[in-house]
């Protein structure tokens, strides 16, 4: 078992993430036939500062979905199984593991790509999780690889459902989280695989969180508290009753937490940031409470840890800094990892494992190339390749990515990532021969990070001739409790100040042109892209804004009901939306409050059924800057949510949003083809503001 440390496997904090979905980040397509005014850019047109004539990369290949992708194999051994086209949209496929030519589609999604699956014990079912729209209200879903049957385990309207557990000890039945009783809360139900039957296991009581263990049993409740700390708690003496058993203040809310349990269950891995900075790997008594050290990292918090599939102990801790180090603890491992070492330069990545711990399938991340996935035969010491997830990316010039660590105004170190145009930097060393037009692209969370590997909107917008920086700026998680702390109450305020010191940071060491700086980026980094053109309207040269809120009043006052027991959490992050008070410091730093400020052109991608940023968020960015008679592009997909899942509607957004980048930085672009062809988009507004937007636009009749 491979697992990442994340509140998304506790099955809470995650939900309050206003990270941008990394589908978002997956290819979309690109084709031929658009109007004239897009056909004006072709591969050759070019800046006078695009250093080389690379050959275009076309949107197909970068942002269409991919060949294939996450190799898994069943924990008998006998299947592989992976995600791949059906009709252009992502399915399970599953072949035997010694004869991948066989794979046939187990699963028939005709509408919305599956963007990740898993096994249950069964070694014959394949879950996996698919909404509407992009509701998020989720269902589960088990498909029988024998006889091709999929069932929809959670046939419930309006309920967010989640995979709670699964078990080598009960491989007919997982658990599932279901919030149909009270919107607000999760109850914990079992699920029989074979039959579709459900069983409570346990109503919430007012939780965040149930945490269950290998014998399908609730261990201890998890929840937020008043004031933006957490407890967990262990079933008490009486019905019902509880007790606590780990209290953190808020300062270490986002860096302590539950991690799993031993074989026997009698010791809880917890990371944990209490009396130091960096979350740690503790290994604690549950009986006593005793707490021992298990893996540290002084300059980052604990990620990913591989666990053996039975027996549960720990075997390495993975801590990423800048990338990827990986501590082991498990002799046993040490030999197989640097065997794996040696057959990719990449990152490794145990995806998944047989019971039995034979094998095992590998993949390997690289900045330059396409995801590796292999097959490993423990025994034999042997990897046989699988597959890469694009094959086609072999085609074109891809490039590096650097990771410089740059300096904040306040002394904070901000782990950042930079890709420049193939050709640009002649000496390699990190800096182009002349400054470019550069991207700030801004990741969204704020709670996540970015991280070191191939990145499509790095390659895509390299290829268009810019320097892209993307800035783990303070709340940025990994880095420890002092630097998530850093940025609580600084929405617009000094995590803003860490955007604007990066791009100083390029411009003093020739990396950016001056006037030639484009903001970018997905929900909170949407939200930076507003404050960039209100709060500092003079840095930008334009912004790329995809769901991100405009006012954080209207954010906090329209949250899905399932986020409620993290919002003490965000009052302490972010500011009380309940008070006269804390609502007048909230609209201090939204952007709507400051639309009159912006000057430069602006770009507005939103989902109309986003559950988390709501349409509401553009809607009344757009009608406050119409109001004012100040252009904007707002481009709007009905059938959407929280980033844009669709193939065709993330090709036609890259579409538009490289022909304005093109217009204002000066970069060159693909003809737009037919990527608004199958696309759902709608531009309400501004579409004369994006050179052949419109005319493209009446091209296919929207």
């Amino acid at each position: 078992m491979f697992v990442r440390f994340s509140a998304k496997n506790l099955g809470f904090f995650a939900l309050a993430s206003l990270a941008w979905p990394v589908f978002a980040a997956h290819p979309a397509a690109a084709g031929e036939g658009a109007s004239r005014a897009f056909r004006l850019a072709s591969s050759n047109n070019s800046s006078s500062s695009q250093p080389t004539e690379s050959k275009l990369i076309p949107r197909s290949v970068l942002f269409g979905n991919p060949e294939r992708a996450s190799a898994r194999i069943s924990p008998d051994g006998k299947w592989l199984s992976f995600l791949a086209p059906v009709d252009g949209i992502l399915n399970v496929w599953v072949a035997p593991a010694e004869d991948l030519s066989a794979a046939k589609p187990i699963t028939d999604d005709k509408t919305r790509d599956i963007r990740s699956h898993s096994w249950a014990f069964t070694s014959r079912h394949v879950l996996y999780t698919q909404d509407k729209g992009g509701d998020e209200n989720w269902h589960v879903y088990a498909t029988d690889v024998e006889s091709g049957k999929t069932t929809d385990l959670t046939p419930l309207e309006k309920v967010n459902a989640r995979i709670q557990g699964v078990s080598h000890k009960f491989p007919e039945e997982i658990l599932v989280g279901l919030n149909d009783r009270v919107p607000q809360l999760h109850d914990v139900y079992r699920v029989n695989l074979l039959t579709a039957e459900r069983e409570l296991v346990m109503q919430n009581p007012g939780v965040a969180a149930l945490i269950t263990d290998d014998d399908f049993d609730v261990r201890f409740a998890f929840t937020f508290t008043p004031e933006g700390g957490q407890a967990l708690m262990k079933p008490g003496d009486g019905e019902g009753a509880w007790e606590p058993f780990v209290a953190a203040g808020p300062e270490d809310a986002m860096t302590t937490g539950p991690a799993g349990f031993d074989k026997e269950g009698k010791t809880l891995y917890m990371l944990d940031s209490r009396d130091r900075n960096t979350g740690a790997l503790f290994a604690m008594d549950i009986e006593t409470g005793d707490a021992k050290l298990v893996a540290e990292d002084d300059r980052c918090d604990v990620g990913e840890m591989m666990v053996h599939p039975t027996e549960k102990t720990i075997q390495a801790v993975g801590f990423t800094y800048s990338r990827r180090e990986w501590q082991v603890l498990d002799p046993s491992v040490q030999a197989d990892l640097d065997y794996l070492a040696t057959v990719e330069d990449g990152e490794v990545l145990i995806t998944s494992r047989t019971l039995d711990d034979s094998k095992w399938t590998v993949a390997y991340v690289l900045d330059n190339g396409p995801l590796k996935f292999y097959l490993y035969d423990r025994g034999a010491r042997e990897a046989r390749y699988l597959f890469s997830d694009r094959d086609d990316l072999t085609d074109y010039d891809l490039v590096k990515m650097r990771t410089p660590v740059i300096p904040s105004r306040d002394g904070y170190s901000l782990v950042s990532y930079l890709s420049l145009p193939a050709g640009s930097d002649a000496d390699g060393d990190g800096k182009p021969d002349a400054p470019l037009p550069m991207v700030l692209d801004v990741h969204g969370g704020p709670w996540a990070r970015d991280g070191w590997g191939f990145n499509p909107y790095h390659q895509w917008l390299a290829n268009r001739g810019y320097a892209v920086l993307s800035v783990n700026y303070r709340g940025s998680t990994g880095f420890g409790k002092e630097f998530v702390n850093a940025a609580n109450m600084e929405w617009a305020g000094k995590m803003h100040d860490d955007l604007i010191d990066a791009v100083n940071w390029a411009v003093e060491e020739g990396v950016a042109q001056r006037d030639k700086v484009a903001i970018m980026g997905g929900s909170y980094g949407g939200y930076a892209t507003l404050v960039g053109l209100t709060f500092t309207p003079e840095v930008f040269a334009c912004g790329v804004d995809i769901v991100g809120p405009s006012s954080l009043v209207t954010l906090l006052q329209n949250v899905p009901e399932y986020w409620i027991p993290f919002m003490p959490v965000m009052k302490v992050r972010v500011g009380d939306v309940d008070t006269e008070e804390g609502r007048a410091e909230l609209l201090k730093r939204s952007p709507l409050q400051l639309v009159d400020k912006i000057v430069k052109p602006l770009l507005i991608g939103q989902g109309a059924n986003d559950p988390r940023v709501t349409q509401l968020e553009a809607d009344q960015i757009v009608e406050a800057m119409q109001a004012r008679s100040i252009p904007v592009t707002y481009v709007l997909y009905p059938d959407e949510g929280h980033g844009f899942s669709g193939e065709d509607n993330r090709m036609s957004f890259n579409a538009v949003t490289e022909a304005f980048l093109a217009e204002h930085l000066g970069g060159r672009y693909e003809p737009v083809g037919e990527a608004f062809k199958e696309a759902s988009l709608q531009v309400p507004t501004g579409g004369d503001e994006v050179p052949g937007l419109a005319e493209a636009l009446k091209a296919v009749g929207k």
